[in-house]
């Protein structure tokens, strides 16, 4: 293939922190327009070129090239119906969102694929659930088939809260539809790691890789949440393994997804950990993760646009390149996350924060209210802004992520204080 043509306008489907970082570095080379949005894009530029938010359908949108951004609209086949109506797309199609879209089927074609990953069942019947349980050494790890939100996954050493877990999904009471079957998994030991790889339906090409912080708490303390942190590139992770991960996971699974007749075109995010028996697959994704993508495409040298443009004309040849520079992001969320995050609390320091050397604030859950006049920035979400910073060393961004942090405020703001502690080689 000759290639696709020049993109001068791509939309972004979507309205969080990774739909803010798209439409930031997309911006560099092309304009914007993203669907929703939300107040932190809206109104945007970026090397000259406009980023604008509507309100309206993707479908409805003039655009040389689109992106879409959360795991839901993938799914539900926006990306059949946009390559339906002639435009390039870059997102898989449905048959390629089961990945994300059922556990269930994700863990089958890992096992079809030969893919290293935990010891799994799956059940919809809460004995025979509670009974495979049983034959697994803690800790367990229980998750809801469907889409949750990335929060359908409990990880305890607790066999009473494991099955109260299975109870509580298995009925519909805790994530309805999406929880009346589950995935019973061994616990893995290790360092975690977010391998993001482009894939025009055959070749593959790895982005620079990332680790998030899941837990709310530092330490790996509370609940799990979609991600409250990140930093890129990770020390533990370095090109050998990189080209690892790929061969043993990424690799064998786009194979036999073609051999399903699934043709992906998008981007595969591998969970991984790196296991005392080595790399173990925990999850695949059908999205560029979130807060990974607020690390890993700040750092890209080079035209993003062209670059999505190509995985979603089939013709993938450019190899993305990273600057050397490091990027840490920590998530802000709200009072209440992630179990009843409250919303509409007032937020300030955001200029102040986004005015320090090398620091971006990317907006998650954000609104603006109108009042006489006046906008004002309210929580509206329970992840509401990642501030991201880029420097040197993963120190000097950590340091300057947690001096944006400082500048901004609400009532009941959580964040850990954590994030690439260990990595920037501050004892903890």
């Amino acid at each position: 293939m000759s290639g696709p043509n020049p993109i001068r306008r791509v939309c972004v489907v979507g309205s969080g922190g990774r739909e803010h970082a798209l439409a930031v570095v997309l911006g560099r080379t092309a304009d914007v327009v993203v669907t929703p949005g939300n107040p932190g894009i809206a109104g945007g530029t970026a090397e000259g070129h406009i980023i604008t938010c509507v309100h309206t359908p993707a479908e409805q949108i003039e655009a040389d090239l689109y992106v879409i951004g959360p795991e839901a609209p993938l799914v539900d086949g926006l990306a059949d119906r946009l390559r339906a109506a002639g435009h390039l797309v870059f997102g898989p199609g449905a048959d390629g969102a089961r990945l994300e879209g059922s556990k269930a089927f994700m863990k089958e074609v890992l096992a079809e694929a030969g893919v290293p990953t935990a010891r799994f069942g799956v059940f919809s019947d809460p004995a025979t659930a509670t009974a495979y349980l049983r034959t697994l050494p803690a800790p367990w790890v229980i998750k809801t088939d469907g889409l949750a939100a990335g929060k359908g996954v409990l990880v305890t050493g607790s066999l009473d809260d494991a099955e109260a877990d299975i109870a509580a999904k298995l009925s519909g009471d805790a994530f309805g539809d999406a929880g009346r079957r589950v995935v019973i998994e061994e616990g893995l030991t290790g360092p975690e790691c977010s391998l993001l790889v482009l894939c025009d339906g055959q070749r593959l090409a790895p982005l620079a890789p990332a680790q998030d912080f899941k837990r709310l708490g530092d330490a790996d303390q509370g609940p799990n949440t979609g991600g409250m942190g990140a930093y890129s590139p990770v020390p533990l992770v370095d090109a050998a393994m990189v080209d690892r991960l790929v061969d043993e996971a990424v690799a064998p699974l786009v194979g036999t997804l073609r051999a399903r007749g699934i043709d992906y075109r998008g981007v595969l995010y591998a969970g991984v950990m790196l296991t005392p028996d080595g790399p173990k697959v925990l999850e695949f994704n059908v999205r560029f993760g979130d807060p990974e993508a607020q690390v890993v495409l700040p750092r890209l040298d080079g035209d993003l646009a062209g670059l999505l443009a190509e995985v979603a004309d089939g013709s993938l040849r450019t190899e993305p390149r990273f600057l050397p520079d490091a990027a840490v992001c920590v998530v802000l969320a709200s009072d209440g996350y992630p179990e009843a995050p409250r919303t509409g609390d007032v937020i300030s320091g955001v200029g102040d924060a986004g005015s320090l050397e090398g620091v971006t604030v990317f907006h998650a859950g954000t609104a603006d209210t109108d009042t006489d006049g006046v906008g004002t920035l309210v929580t509206s979400g329970g992840r509401v802004l990642g501030v991201t910073a880029l420097a040197g060393t993963i120190g000097a961004a950590r340091r300057r992520a947690y001096r944006g942090v400082s500048a901004i405020s609400w009532p009941g703001m959580q964040s850990r204080s954590d994030i690439a502690l260990a990595a920037a080689g501050v004892a903890p």
